[in-house]
């Protein structure tokens, strides 16, 4: 694995933000990104939202030179999304490929903290669940269920970041050109699990830092029963065969 790089090759930035009907939350979302980051381009990749996000975003992008729009013709789920955002950004020249949610409960604010860590990783998590990261105005629910998932993620993996399902992250590019982004059909959360767990097996360096989650203020959760499902069977499936690694690799050893 390469040596994590200087801080000076750690530019441009770009801020993968997949959307469907977040026409009322994208605007001031780029808008504060780019107080605190003026030179970070964006991407919006759009899923055909019927709500006139994609006008909206092609409409930023026209009185704005740092951003970009991806226009997909249906709603395919948060990690085809996530994918195909990574391919227009492998295709171009950007060393850094952030993840972020466009309904608010990401704070652009906290992003710098986040590239700041990028000189000593490869992977830097924006965590909930490190001492200074919080959540704020999540129903009890919410945080319980997401808090079971990543124990149940970090027993089953034998992981050891505290918020691998988080969506908040910043990838350096050599990670993503390594990690066969044509094979990952998670979605959801799992999509998160998916590519944390993908990275750590490549033996890259992953770090977190702390961050604020907040609720989001406007539009409906994209939370379903069968996200969750996905991420139990998806993540059972990657423990058992983890564990049946492990069981191999020790008859061998002893054979």
């Amino acid at each position: 694995m390469d040596q994590p790089q200087g801080q000076g090759q750690l530019q441009p930035v770009l801020v993968v933000i997949p959307t469907y009907n977040e026409r009322e939350n994208l605007e001031p979302i780029v808008r504060r990104l780019h107080a605190v980051l003026p030179d970070a381009h964006v991407l919006v990749v759009d899923d055909g939202s019927p709500d006139g996000t994609g006008d909206l975003a092609d409409e930023l992008s026209a009185a704005d030179s740092r951003v970009h729009v991806l226009h997909r013709t249906e709603k395919a789920g948060l990690g085809a999304a996530y994918i195909a955002g990574f391919g227009w950004a492998l295709e171009r020249d950007y060393a850094v490929i952030v993840e972020m949610d466009a309904d608010g409960s990401h704070a652009p604010e906290d992003l710098p903290r986040l590239l700041a860590a990028l000189p000593d990783a490869d992977l830097v998590l924006g965590s909930r669940y490190v001492p200074g990261g919080k959540v704020v105005n999540w129903p009890w629910h919410r945080e319980f269920l997401s808090k079971g998932g990543n124990l149940y993620a970090r027993l089953a993996l034998g992981a050891k970041p505290k918020d691998i399902t988080g969506g908040f992250r910043a990838f350096r590019r050599e990670v993503l050109e390594k990690l066969k982004l044509h094979t990952v059909a998670s979605q959801g959360y799992c999509f998160q699990i998916d590519l944390a767990w993908r990275t750590i097996e490549a033996g890259f360096t992953v770090v977190e830092v702390p961050i604020t989650f907040a609720e989001r203020e406007r539009g409906e959760s994209k939370m379903s029963g069968n996200i969750v499902r996905e991420a139990y069977i998806r993540v059972t499936k990657w423990g058992l065969r983890r564990r049946g690694s492990q069981l191999k690799s020790l008859f061998v050893r002893k054979g």
